[in-house]
């Protein structure tokens, strides 16, 4: 199965995702993190990918549709597909129909977590992490059960990233409302297209998605 997570930084699609993978086997082809790995192991693509960001530039549809058709090919055609953050254009979306054709797959599911704007300024302002472990906390939702030392490994030391502010946070919204939802109607035309409450509870979501791929 291959589905598309869309949804603005901070609606869950990364926890969602990787819920997805740990139930299912899936693949989560986050466009961030390949990008990352393929300069950091040197491929050819990485080393083209490197040469354009050091240059300030945004790296081109043709980088990252080499770079999702070497993971595909890697992944075998057993492996579900995750993608998230891509694509954000319709010309994305065109090129994604057809690596997938490519590879002898089709699009099964483009599930959007639907957000309150207000509701998920609060829920990222808040968030904070153990800088030692990595275990996420919330100044509203899930404090550490001892204050200020982390439930999961005892380390005192905590951080925030420096972008979870609401003016970063609302410019995101904005940027995601003008490039990425645009796409949707290319999928709703096809009947693809399924929203979620993606401020419900953790599990809710997981729940509901799990409704749509059951079909």
């Amino acid at each position: 199965m291959n589905i598309i997570l869309l949804g603005p930084p901070g609606a869950g699609k990364g926890t969602q995702a990787h819920l997805l993978v740990e139930h299912h086997g899936m693949r989560q082809l986050s466009t961030g993190d390949m990008l990352r790995a393929a300069v950091k192991a040197q491929t050819p693509v990485g080393i083209k990918a490197k040469e354009v960001m050091d240059r300030g530039e945004l790296v081109s549809d043709e980088i990252v549709s080499a770079l999702i058709d070497a993971e595909l090919t890697a992944m075998g055609e057993e492996v579900g597909a995750i993608f998230d953050g891509y694509p954000r254009t319709e010309a994305q979306a065109v090129s994604l129909d057809e690596l997938l054709a490519k590879h002898g797959r089709k699009l099964d599911h483009v599930i959007e977590l639907a957000v309150d704007e207000d509701a998920l300024v609060e829920r990222i302002t808040g968030r904070f992490t153990c800088a030692n472990c990595g275990e996420g906390y919330h100044d509203t939702f899930k404090l550490p059960a001892k204050a200020d030392v982390c439930d999961k490994c005892g380390s005192t030391e905590f951080k925030r990233r420096p972008d979870d502010n609401e003016e970063t946070v609302r410019k995101r919204m904005q940027e995601y409302r003008a490039k990425t939802a645009p796409i949707l109607p290319y999928y709703e035309q096809r009947d693809l297209v399924t929203r979620v409450d993606g401020m419900a509870p953790i599990d809710d979501v997981t729940t509901e998605i799990e409704a749509v791929l059951r079909g």
